[in-house]
This record gives C-alpha cells, sequence and structure tokens, in this order.
C-alpha cells in the first residue's frame, strides 16, 4: 500500500491489552478518511443495546491516567472551533461490534491529517447519545490511542 508522508496511526490498547486495534488517517483531497479496526471489545450476553461504543479524536497527547480515570491525559473532545456536541472536530461515528470485532471507514473533512498528530484516540463504554454536552454521555473511557505519523 503507497503511504503519503502526511498519513497517520494509531494504536489503541485497553488496560490489560485485550481491547485493542489500529486507526488510520489518510488524507485525501476530499477530507480525512479514518479507518478503525478494533479487536476485544466487550461482548455482552443482551440481545438488543449493547455492542455500540462512543469513538472520538481527543484533544490530550497523551494516554496515561489514574485508577479512577486511566486515559485522563487524553482530555476532552478535540474541538478547536468551541462548536456544541456533536459538531466537535473530534466527533465520529460509533463502532458498532460483532462479537467484539468492529471496523469503520468514514471520510470526514472537520480536521486534517496535520492538525490531530500528537492528540489521541478513544473508545467509550457506552454510544455517544449525539446530544448530551459535552460529550454525548458516551461513558468512560475504555482504550486509548495517541495519533502518530506513518514512518
Amino acid at each position: 500500500m503507497f503511504r503519503k508522508k502526511n498519513d497517520a496511526v494509531a494504536y489503541v490498547e485497553g488496560r490489560g491489552g485485550a481491547l485493542h486495534g489500529r486507526v488510520t488517517f489518510r488524507q485525501k483531497i476530499q477530507g480525512v478518511l479514518v479507518t478503525a479496526e478494533i479487536y476485544g471489545l466487550p461482548v455482552q450476553s443482551k440481545k438488543c443495546g449493547e455492542g455500540v461504543f462512543g469513538f472520538h479524536i481527543h484533544e490530550g497527547v497523551g494516554c496515561g491516567g489514574t485508577e479512577q480515570d486511566p486515559f485522563s491525559e487524553s482530555k476532552g473532545h478535540y474541538n478547536p472551533s468551541n462548536c456544541p456536541h456533536p459538531y466537535h472536530a473530534g466527533d465520529l461515528p460509533p463502532l458498532f461490534s460483532d462479537n467484539g470485532y468492529a471496523y469503520l471507514s468514514v471520510m470526514t473533512g472537520r480536521f486534517s491529517v496535520e492538525e490531530i498528530i500528537g492528540k489521541t484516540v478513544i473508545i467509550h463504554d457506552h454510544p455517544d447519545d449525539f446530544t448530551t454536552q459535552p460529550a454525548g454521555n458516551s461513558g468512560r473511557k475504555m482504550a486509548c490511542g495517541v495519533i502518530e505519523r506513518l514512518r
């Protein structure tokens, strides 16, 4: 696959390593193509209402944290224009899990790859409701990755 110097990647990982995956960011003329492939998402026995997870770019530059907030260094949603939720630049569609696996590919014009280098990608344990301020009531942060240039 041909890689451009302005492509980026985030390797996301949850605590313990079972939840992990890769998110790529490819600058296109129309915007940024965001592609996520995630493994080890929690699987519940409920038939309805489970398996949908919030997925956002956050403004923080690290994935460290505390016992109570494991990824607190990721801070809040990436929102350079100070827009209300769900119009933050970092608001992305949710991940839909199929038995713990999720694949997403979406084009967005809300940011360039250059603007998000060093920011973080977060997977939350609940779906984003696209209404509640400031972050869509998407629950706790389950996994995090720092966005870096592809080499």
